[in-house]
């Protein structure tokens, strides 16, 4: 069974998590920004999700963290919940 790491941060709009993506290219932290933005829970945690795994999220969320690149930003990506912005960590 794959497992991963990921962090992200949970928006209601597009546009928001746009603007969030753009000061992470500047180089902004992503767990401030996760603390500040997301409202998911995790967002207390700077956006941590621990380790979990594959089918374990959403379809659109789980096929970022297990086929696109580690360590780099990917989003927007809409669920039922909204607009995340998600930074794998490790998968293994």
């Amino acid at each position: 069974m794959m497992k991963a790491c990921a962090l992200h941060i949970l928006v209601k709009t597009q546009a928001e998590a746009e603007k969030l993506k753009q000061q992470l290219a500047k180089g902004a932290d992503f767990g401030k920004l996760a603390k500040q933005h997301s409202t998911c829970p995790s967002g207390k945690k700077g956006g941590d999700l621990g380790e979990f795994s594959k089918g374990q999220m959403v379809k659109a969320f789980d096929d970022v963290v297990f086929k696109k690149p580690v360590l780099e930003v990917h989003g927007p990506v809409k669920t039922q919940f909204g607009f995340h912005l998600i930074k794998t960590l490790y998968r293994s």
